[in-house]
């Protein structure tokens, strides 16, 4: 059984070959699919913009496709930045800026009001249009300095309470155990695996 993940991120399609890997579920590229086309991202919410990639590359595929989106949530900045994570001062902004700019915005906001999350959500499209989604969220704070060198994005900010360090600063297994996209990606992993049997696919 082959589908589509809708990424062009490499470290992305790496994770979600290494989850699927027990399935018999072979993963590839829309690039490898032999599709092209850049999906707008026009959702308001990471479950719209996430079926929106799905089902855009489905339909022209004719195969199930998978797709993701994911970001930060700052609840003193209204949950800013969002779905717009990505976008924040510019795609092409490094995020050793963007980091910085919200430390700034978040300047002498005490602890309990630097609460925030990390969201990522899944979703799974088929060519006869059923499509269904996934959430995972990774709770903590935001730092008051960048710390650690792994991961990357908002990772060096985002500080887990529990485990009393940055995303930055996990090995990657740890993380993966805790993150937002381990959570969502674990439960897509089970309800694609039921759908798929449920159609005779596998």
């Amino acid at each position: 059984m082959e589908i589509i993940f809708a990424t062009t991120n490499m470290g992305k399609l790496r994770e979600i070959r290494a989850f699927l890997c027990d399935t018999g579920i072979e993963v590839i590229s829309a690039i490898d699919a032999g599709v092209q086309a850049e999906v707008e991202e026009t959702g308001k919410t990471f479950e719209e913009n996430a079926i929106l990639k799905a089902e855009s590359i489905c339909k022209i595929a004719g195969k199930v496709v998978v797709a993701e989106d994911s970001g930060i949530e700052i609840d003193y900045l209204d949950k800013k930045p969002g779905v717009y994570s990505s976008r924040f001062m510019g795609e092409d902004t490094p995020y050793e800026i963007k980091n910085a700019k919200i430390l700034e915005l978040l300047k002498d906001v005490p602890e309990e009001k630097r609460t925030a999350r990390y969201v990522s959500v899944f979703a799974a499209a088929f060519p006869d249009g059923t499509s269904f989604t996934e959430r995972g969220q990774w709770e903590g704070i935001i730092g008051y300095e960048p710390k650690g060198t792994n991961g990357f994005g908002y990772d060096p900010i985002f500080f887990d309470i529990e485990k009393g360090k940055t995303a930055a600063q996990m090995e990657t297994d740890e993380k993966n155990k805790v993150s937002h996209r381990g959570k969502s990606l674990a439960k897509m992993k089970e309800s694609l695996i039921r759908e798929l049997k449920k159609r005779g696919e596998i």
